[in-house]
């Protein structure tokens, strides 16, 4: 048994230090230019999916500047899966492009610049894996209409769920969210759904109709 968990997770956390990380500089250019990017533990995990589900179609819901997309999509070209991802802010949107063109992951990449609410409900394609990191008052949205474009056996994973602690501590700062992501939370505990306390929180759902 653990009794310490920020040192088992420490732990962890080194370890995958240790690995090498092909997009380093790309890391720390967002991380200086304050950009949420995704953190090496989810970074991690997220591989982890995308290595040994080897999706043809993903779907994720927040940009940035590209950073997740890339590792994803980098990830993707073995087996030529393909990503379509969604960023509302502009400067954003066309650093996203940019750096898609620059670490050549351009042709495996269908960025769209506009509001994930107005977007999703009009995507034709089935998706495999969806990955959710953007506005957490809209989750519980993206998360129902992603669904509704998941294919049976296909994965939904959300990050930053817990978000910075607002979930099991009354922030004054983010109490509204941390309610509302509290309820979410609650609703699909009732569902083939896993929560772990990894990073900032995540979610794996995982579509099965006889449940």
């Amino acid at each position: 048994m653990i009794n310490d968990f920020n040192l088992a997770n420490q732990y962890t956390l080194e370890k995958i230090n240790q690995l090498d990380h092909p997009f380093e500089e790309f890391e720390k250019e967002s991380l200086e230019n304050t950009i949420p990017i995704i953190t090496r533990e989810i970074q991690h995990m997220l591989l982890f999916y995308i290595r040994n589900l080897k999706p043809k179609y993903i779907l994720e819901i927040g940009t940035a500047v590209g950073f997740s997309a890339t590792l994803m999509a980098k990830e993707c070209k073995s087996w030529g899966g393909k990503l379509t991802t969604i960023e509302m802010n502009e400067e954003r949107y066309a650093q996203a492009k940019a750096n898609f063109v620059k670490f050549g992951v351009s042709e495996r990449v269908n960025v769209i610049f506009g509001d994930a609410r107005d977007i999703i409900p009009t995507l034709d394609e089935a998706y495999d894996f969806i990955f959710i990191d953007a506005a957490k008052s809209k989750y519980e949205f993206f998360f129902e209409e992603g669904l509704k474009k998941l294919k049976h056996g296909g994965v939904i994973f959300i990050d930053n769920l817990m978000f910075k602690g607002s979930v099991y501590e009354d922030i004054k700062k983010f109490r509204t969210i941390g309610n509302n992501l509290n309820k979410f939370i609650e609703n699909l505990m009732k569902k083939n759904f896993l929560l772990l306390p990894i990073g900032d929180g995540i979610g794996i759902y995982i579509k099965d109709e006889d449940r």
